[in-house]
């Protein structure tokens, strides 16, 4: 008996080896080939500010049911330290708790109604999803404005932005010839599933759109965060309006696509876009619970995977190898005794946090969290499962009592 059960442990550990080994240059192909994403180095700086000149600026903020944000987020907008013509459009999307009262209340606060137009927005179009239709119909009207705008602000009514952030903006974009600058705002952290959840969800998403990629005109990749992205009304108007991605609900990476494909340009070189991180311009949209994150999360991550039961299988045991293995084989090798795996595995692991770190550290988060990435990973594998759980239910893609079926892309 005892032959056979040191038989099976050294056959286990042996997989347990090949496991942790696999996991180990997997983490060391990421670290060293996949854009440096993990440095979160791609930051909007308060560069010179000081342009010739200050193109006109229009905001378009689609706003449902955010009457206890706005007096923050839409003073904040208002009051920019923008030296140019900056109007604001925000668009009420059948909100029922005076979004739009409220939204004229802070702009007659500050003496600033005739920089605010609040249009009530048309019932939903078939094809589209809520965000967009709003930001569409916001769109219209911003190009009827006198004088036109030279670039779009696309924000949500949930960000609070630094009194230079548009300025900013403007001076990056002009700066270095930009079709579209967006920033991935600085998410809320204050609660303990927030510290615990929310700088993963950043990670993981430089993970999947690297930005150094992004940011280079040479390469495919395109993405944005729809928290905050400036786009120039010549790139709008090249790949058709908001409508080419009316349908994605992911739509913020399908936009920046859009912009940076070749397909919309007659240039022979891709446009060029940036998305960068920054700390002084924040969502105040609070996660104070798990079950907040994780609707938010199972909302559209079967969507990112195009629908696809093979994609989620792949992604499942994805997440398993190369964020599971390494603490499960560590604390293995540990209790039998076997220092090998134990190294291999705990290795990984300390690499793993290691990667995890900046990260951590933008959020001002404790450092001890980087070695807890293995547990996050776990719940957002089970977060994606039961997104697509809740698809295959037909409760996908639920958002602000809206559910938004298989025809919606995933950008």
């Amino acid at each position: 008996m005892f032959s056979k059960w040191k038989k099976e442990n050294t056959m286990i550990g042996e997989i347990g080896l090949w496991l942790s080994v696999l996991s180990l240059t997997i983490w060391v192909i990421l670290l060293r080939f996949w854009g440096q994403f993990w440095r979160s180095d791609q930051r909007l700086t308060r560069q010179e500010t000081d342009l010739l000149m200050f193109p006109a600026i229009c905001a378009v903020v689609p706003a449902r049911n955010e009457a206890d944000l706005l007096p923050v987020t839409l003073r904040s907008l208002l009051n920019q330290n923008y030296p140019g013509h900056l109007s604001v459009v925000l668009v009420d999307d059948s909100s029922t708790d005076g979004t739009a009262n409220v939204a004229r209340d802070v702009a007659q606060e500050l003496d600033k109604t005739e920089q605010l137009r609040v249009l009530s927005g048309q019932p939903l179009a078939p094809g589209w999803t809520g965000k967009l239709w709003a930001l569409h119909q916001g769109i219209q009207y911003a190009q009827t404005l006198t004088p036109p705008p030279d670039y779009v602000l696309l924000t949500d009514a949930d960000i609070e932005h630094d009194a230079l952030n548009l300025r900013s903006l403007v001076a990056k974009a002009q700066q270095e010839d930009l079709d579209l600058v967006s920033l991935m705002v600085r998410l809320r952290c204050e609660s303990f599933w927030e510290k615990l959840l929310i700088p993963a969800f950043v990670f993981f998403f430089q993970k999947l759109n690297p930005f150094p990629w992004v940011n280079d005109p040479t390469k495919p990749t395109a993405a944005a965060a729809g928290g905050c992205i400036l786009i120039t009304r010549e790139a709008l108007t090249r790949i058709g309006g908001i409508e080419v991605v009316r349908d994605a609900l992911i739509d913020d990476c399908a936009l920046a696509q859009a912009v940076k494909s070749r397909r919309f340009t007659l240039s022979p070189s891709s446009p060029k876009i940036w998305l960068g991180l920054t700390d002084s311009t924040h969502s105040l949209r609070p996660y104070p619970s798990l079950s907040t994150i994780w609707d938010m999360i199972a909302r559209t991550a079967f969507t990112q995977l195009n629908y696809s039961l093979g994609l989620l299988i792949v992604t499942v045991i994805g997440m398993i190898l190369v964020y599971i293995v390494p603490p499960v084989c560590a604390i293995f090798g540990l209790l039998t005794g076997n220092w090998l795996v134990a190294i291999a595995a705990l290795s990984t692991w300390l690499v793993m946090a290691y990667a995890y770190l900046p990260t951590i550290r933008f959020y001002g988060c404790s450092p001890a969290l980087a070695l807890c990435l293995p547990g996050i990973a776990f719940l957002y594998t089970l977060m994606t499962v039961d997104s697509a759980v809740r698809h295959w239910q037909k409760r996908g893609g639920t958002w602000k009592g809206r559910v938004y079926s298989k025809t919606i892309k995933a950008g």
